[in-house]
C-alpha cells in the first residue's frame, strides 16, 4: 500500500472514488505476500499490483464492480488445469484477493496519512467470510498507532475493543495478515507499517543458536553479536538475521535501542557482562536478561554496583533469564526465555491459566 500513498491521496483530494484489491493471503508459489495492493479509480485509472499480471485484469474488473455496487469483495484465485486461458495463477499458487470501495472514510484516510509520513501504523479492515461473494453495507475498518489511538469503527463497541488489541499486537511485531476476532468466525486483515522488534543475543554459544530460531519464529529481527570470530559465524547461526563480530557492549553502543527491544546475555563472563549491562541497563530496551547460575547472578550484582549501576537500574535486571519451566536443554532454556519475553511484552502473569480468571487476552488497548 505504500507505494501507492501519493496517488490514492491525490484521488482523495479530488473527490475521485476508487477501490482497493489487497492480497490478504497466500499459500504455494504466489508472486506477491499479503499487503500487495491494486488500485483503480472510477475513471478506470489503476496503480499498484497484485499479483504480477497473472490475474491482474480479473482483479481490476472486481474493483470497478465493487465501486457499482458498494459492496466489499473478498475472492481466491488459484491455477487451473482445465483451462490455460481461465483466470488463474500460471505459477501454481493461490492468493486470496479482498477488494474494498474507498470514498473518504475516517481510519482508510487516517492510515494514508501516517504512511505519508513514514509514521507507524496499523489498517484493520473486517472481512466478508471466506468464500462469500461480498458483503453489503459501508465498510468496516479501524486505523490503529502504536500509542493505542484509533480512527474508525467496526460498528460494535465490543468488536472494536477487541479488533484494537489484536491489531496493536500485530503492529507491535510489525506484521500483516489475516487475524480472527472474537470466537463468532469473524476475520479481519491487518495491514502494519513497523519494522520487526529486536533480539539482541550477546554470546555466541549453544543456547544462542537456540534462542535465535525461536527469536525469529516469534517475530524478531534477530542480531548475534560475540567478540570471538570463531564462534560468531554465519554456519552456526543460520537463523539470526545478523551475525556480529565486536565486543558486546562497543555494538550495543552504536545501536539504536527502544521499548521493542529486547537484550539477551548469555556470555556468563563478566569481562563481556559487565560493561554491556552496565550500558544495557541504561538503555530503553524493555528486556534485559542475562544467564548465570544464582552465584554468578550474585557476583555479577556485585560487579554491577561497583561500576555505578543503582538499584533502580538493576531492577530491570531478569537474572537468571527466563522463566522457571525446569528447562535443562538449549532448546528447553530457549522456550523459557521466549516465554518470558512473551509475558514481559504482552504483560501476562506467568501463572498457569487454569490458577487465573476472567478473560485470557488482556485488551491492553
Amino acid at each position: 500500500m505504500r507505494d501507492l500513498v501519493e496517488d490514492l491521496l491525490t484521488w482523495l483530494g479530488e473527490g475521485r472514488r476508487f477501490a482497493v484489491a489487497s492480497v490478504v493471503g497466500t499459500s504455494g508459489s504466489a508472486p506477491r505476500e499479503p499487503g500487495a495492493a491494486l488500485a483503480v479509480a472510477e475513471d478506470g485509472t489503476a496503480v499498484g499490483s497484485v499479483s504480477g499480471g497473472c490475474v491482474e485484469g480479473a482483479v481490476y474488473d472486481l474493483c470497478l464492480e465493487a465501486l457499482r455496487e458498494g459492496r466489499v469483495i473478498r475472492q481466491t484465485f488459484g491455477y487451473s488445469d482445465d483451462d490455460a486461458f481461465a483466470v488463474g495463477l500460471t505459477c501454481g499458487g493461490i492468493i486470496d484477493i479482498l477488494v474494498w470501495p474507498h470514498t473518504a472514510e475516517p481510519a482508510f484516510r487516517a492510515h494514508l496519512d501516517a504512511l505519508a509520513a513514514d509514521e507507524p501504523v496499523a489498517l484493520a479492515r473486517i472481512l466478508p467470510p471466506a468464500g462469500a461473494t461480498g458483503s453489503a453495507g459501508p465498510p468496516r475498518a479501524l486505523c490503529i498507532t502504536p500509542s493505542g489511538e484509533h480512527t474508525g469503527s467496526a460498528g460494535d463497541a465490543v468488536i472494536d475493543r477487541l479488533v484494537r488489541a489484536e491489531a496493536a499486537a500485530m503492529l507491535d511485531s510489525g506484521r500483516t495478515g489475516v487475524r480472527q476476532v472474537g470466537c463468532d468466525g469473524l476475520e479481519m486483515f491487518v495491514e502494519s507499517r513497523m519494522p520487526p522488534p529486536r533480539l539482541l543475543v550477546f554470546g555466541a554459544v549453544d543456547f544462542a543458536a537456540a534462542l535465535t530460531r525461536i527469536g525469529r519464529f516469534l517475530g524478531y529481527h534477530v542480531t548475534v553479536c560475540d567478540a570471538r570470530p570463531v564462534f560468531a559465524t554465519r554456519r552456526r547461526f543460520p537463523d539470526a538475521h545478523e551475525v556480529v563480530v565486536d565486543w558486546p557492549h562497543r555494538y550495543l553502543e552504536r545501536q539504536h535501542v527502544d521499548a521493542r527491544t529486547a537484550v539477551a546475555v548469555l556470555t556468563h563472563d563478566p569481562k563481556f557482562d559487565i560493561p554491556l549491562l552496565e550500558r544495557a541497563l541504561r538503555t530503553g530496551a524493555r528486556y534485559v536478561g542475562a544467564m548465570g547460575s544464582r552465584r554468578t547472578h550474585d557476583e555479577r550484582l556485585r560487579r554491577l554496583r561497583e561500576a555505578g549501576v543503582t538499584e533502580s537500574e538493576l531492577a530491570r535486571l531478569r537474572s537468571p533469564i527466563g522463566l522457571d519451566l525446569g528447562a535443562r536443554t538449549p532448546e528447553e532454556v530457549a522456550v523459557s526465555i521466549a516465554a518470558e519475553l512473551v509475558a514481559v511484552r504482552r504483560g501476562g502473569t506467568c501463572r498457569p491459566l487454569t490458577t487465573t480468571a476472567g478473560p485470557i487476552h488482556a485488551l491492553t488497548h
